[in-house]
């Protein structure tokens, strides 16, 4: 595959700088086999619930499942409630990360405290998930907003893991609140990782599952996650999930109502509105939250963001094999003849943008990308470069098998 001419000016600094590119390190890897794509819509909650296992995640596959489980909603936690509108608006797996308290409320100390890294507890119990690609945290209680450190912990967290993060909005918040900077920085801290996370506004009313006939006001994470996850099965992670596909299901109302004007506002801010149309209640936007129009991000799109990351995990895991080869020309025409056949399959499935695979991506493995300097420490770096279907530039990201010795 012949790189386009124009493919690369001026973008090596588009190289995300994902604290550390992926990285192949493995101690069995598998055989050499064609590079498939990772899963794009497991779901991580984390919370309480009222039954259940605790201080381990559990994977979950239906609603059934979760209350047979976890017991399902809870007047404790709205945990519960997230959880079923996942299910409900297309979500497939979820994992729960039942949080033990020991009888007390759920605060942030239980959640995202440092201390609790070193255990595997709060959100780094999900060091034990490989797959996890969206991170749900609902509020702490009904009427108690997650706060401001926890979800730049977590949004620290998905960066480094590849996943993302959607943020709900306080449940205080009103349009003025939503347009106001100061609003959004005390929600979450303005830096890099946000382009992990995605924010949301308004909130949902929707039939309230513990007081049967009574409408509530929910946060909308867990019905986005499985909106997420239903155009994933349907479309593939490259499409918005947003428009008039995204449309919610078991909501009655939006908690504000939004006209053109204030969504034009909001888009610009980087927060994605919430519409109601003659059709229903949709999603109608997709911007991370490096996505505000000022900051002129890459990383502004979500399917973007998500394609960027779905493709680096999958060639990730696809070259696991090469770890106990020797780095040299003969590995690296295998690794681009890998990664090459992945990414035309992408194109081919109307990921990328461009008439031929040659102008919708490329690959570089070769002494241009590995000197003798990366051999000798037994390194080898892939580029890749891909043209996703909006912006309609070219995306550089690096991937790093490190070698066996």
């Amino acid at each position: 595959m012949h790189e386009p001419a124009h493919a690369v000016r001026g973008r090596e600094a588009a190289i995300p700088a994902h604290e550390e590119h992926p990285e192949v390190v493995v101690e069995q890897p598998p055989p050499r086999g064609p590079i498939t794509g990772v899963s794009t819509d497991v779901t991580a909650f984390i919370g309480r619930c009222r039954t259940g296992p605790t201080g381990v995640p559990g994977v979950v596959r239906s609603a059934q499942e979760f209350v047979q489980i976890y017991g399902g909603p809870w007047t404790e936690s709205p945990l519960g409630v997230a959880v079923l509108h996942f299910f409900r608006n297309g979500g497939r797996q979820a994992v729960i990360c039942n949080i033990d308290t020991d009888g007390r409320p759920l605060e942030a100390l239980h959640v995202s405290d440092p201390t609790l890294q070193a255990g595997r507890r709060g959100l780094w119990m999900l060091d034990a998930c490989d797959d996890v690609n969206l991170i749900c945290i609902p509020p702490f209680r009904f009427g108690v907003d997650v706060d401001r450190a926890t979800w730049d912990a977590a949004i620290a967290y998905a960066f480094q893991r590849g996943a993302m993060v959607l943020v709900d909005p306080p449940e205080t918040w009103g349009i003025a609140e939503a347009r106001s900077p100061a609003a959004l920085e005390a929600l979450v801290s303005p830096h890099d990782a946000c382009a992990n996370a995605v924010l949301h506004f308004p909130r949902l009313r929707c039939p309230d599952p513990l007081t049967p006939g009574a409408v509530a006001t929910f946060a909308p994470s867990g019905a986005v996650a499985g909106i997420y996850a239903r155009i994933d099965a349907h479309r593939g992670v490259w499409k918005a999930p947003a428009g008039l596909e995204a449309r919610f299901e078991g909501v009655d109302a939006l908690s504000v109502r939004l006209d053109d004007a204030e969504q034009s506002l909001l888009n610009v801010a980087g927060i994605n509105g919430l519409r109601t149309f003659p059709g229903g209640h949709v999603v109608w936007g997709a911007r991370t939250l490096r996505g505000a129009d000022a900051l002129a991000s890459e990383w502004k799109y979500v399917p973007v963001r998500r394609l960027a990351l779905f493709i680096e995990a999958s060639v990730t895991r696809g070259v696991q094999w090469a770890s106990v080869e020797a780095s040299g020309p003969r590995l690296w025409q295998a690794l681009r003849l890998d990664v090459e056949m992945f990414l035309i399959e992408l194109f081919r499935r109307g990921a990328l943008q461009g008439r031929t695979p040659a102008e919708a991506c490329f690959v570089r493995c070769d002494a241009s990308t590995t000197t003798q300097d990366d051999v000798d420490q037994g390194v080898t770096h892939l580029v890749i470069g891909v043209a996703p279907l909006r912006p309609a530039e070219f995306v550089v990201l690096t991937v790093r098998v490190r070698h066996r010795r």
